[in-house]
């Protein structure tokens, strides 16, 4: 009888490690400073070499596309400053008619790791799409009904940046993991 407690408990323990394991996502680390991913993101290997991690985030009960998280490193000393991104950022989402630049873009100043400042900019309309962001040249393709959400993770090394772009309900799903994932950089 006492066995088979002994062995109850440790297929009790067993199966508890293998859920805590299942809830862990990938550890990402910027400049010295990691944070666990949520468990449901996928990650895929990024497309460019400024890429430095992709993941995808499963859609939205409802929703025709999956999210994305970039990660962006364009070196030392370029990428721009954050005045820079920001004002493009916001050229990448038409607001909805009826509707300003002001009305769809929310922003958030903070601070992770103790010192490193993070600026969060957030954007609700039609996403325009690029194959080349970077390049004014480059086709748009319009997505409507689209969130992104905009990071500039100023580390010491250089500014990090981030893209985290879906269907609304789908991003607003993530949204939460996704800042607390932010927050957590230590």
């Amino acid at each position: 009888m006492r066995q088979a407690r002994w062995l109850a408990l440790a297929l009790v323990l067993s199966a508890s490690a293998a859920t805590a394991a299942a809830l862990d996502g990938v550890a990402v680390t910027i400049d010295g400073l990691t944070s666990v991913t949520p468990a449901d993101w996928k990650e895929t290997e990024p497309k460019s070499r400024m890429q430095v991690r992709v993941f995808t985030l499963p859609r939205a009960e409802g929703d025709q596309a999956d999210g994305e998280l970039i990660v962006y490193f364009f070196g030392t000393g370029s990428g721009g400053s954050v005045e820079e991104n920001l004002r493009r950022w916001q050229g990448m989402v038409k607001p909805v008619e009826g509707k300003t630049a002001q009305e769809i873009t929310k922003k958030e100043e903070l601070t992770v790791g103790g010192t490193t400042k993070v600026t969060v900019l957030d954007l609700t309309g039609t996403y325009l799409s690029r194959t080349q962001p970077m390049n004014p040249n480059s086709p748009v393709k319009e997505m409507p009904g689209y969130r992104v959400v905009f990071v500039y993770f100023a580390s010491p090394k250089g500014p990090y940046t981030m893209r985290l772009v879906g269907p609304e309900k789908t991003i607003a799903k993530h949204l939460p993991g996704f800042m607390a994932w932010l927050k957590n950089f230590k």
